[in-house]
């Protein structure tokens, strides 16, 4: 029995960003990279939840209602890391002595992508704690919706190019499920 391919819906993924912290800030890398993927003909199927504050209780309402409201089967949060030169997509969350994974072979995920590396270390700022808050939250509320961290350096004209394709490289692979 062959399977018709145009009735398997692909999985949806809800993709957030943050906006700017500080006051020299112009743009924040994370929410550079989802307006230019937002450009292109993939990013139909896909939601974005763009410019949340930097501000750990409200983005994780904010988060939390969107999460609920689509129904994604992936969840996939952005930061900026202005110290990285790569896509670093975050392995571990540790808030105090609790330290939560992603049930995600990152590795695989990974694999062969040039601009991308697995990190240990999500920082200690929101998006540390964001990502904690999002597998804590889904872990006890919602088995099926998965969740990942990337953090984006800064974007120049000399590596943007290159962020955007590792990062739909990911997206691509979260989507099909090769991982």
């Amino acid at each position: 029995m062959t399977v018709d391919r145009s009735l398997i819906q692909a999985p949806r993924i809800l993709l957030t960003s943050f906006a700017t912290w500080q006051a020299h800030q112009r743009r924040n890398s994370s929410d550079e990279l989802l307006a230019e993927l937002a450009q292109l003909p993939e990013a139909a199927t896909l939601n974005f939840f763009r410019q949340l504050p930097v501000n750990l209780p409200v983005a994780r309402e904010l988060t939390i209602a969107k999460i609920n409201q689509i129904q994604p089967d992936w969840l996939v949060c952005c930061g900026m890391a202005a110290s990285r030169t790569q896509l670093t997509v975050e392995a571990q969350a540790i808030v105090g002595e609790q330290v939560l994974k992603p049930d995600l072979d990152l590795e695989r995920l990974t694999s062969g992508l040039p601009f991308t590396v697995v990190s240990q270390d999500a920082g200690r700022f929101v998006c540390n704690s964001l990502y904690h808050a999002m597998l804590n939250y889904l872990n006890g509320n919602s088995a099926r919706c998965k969740v990942l961290f990337i953090h984006v350096p800064i974007l120049t004209p000399m590596n943007r190019e290159q962020m955007l394709q590792d990062f739909r490289q990911v997206i691509e692979r979260l989507q099909s499920q090769r991982f």
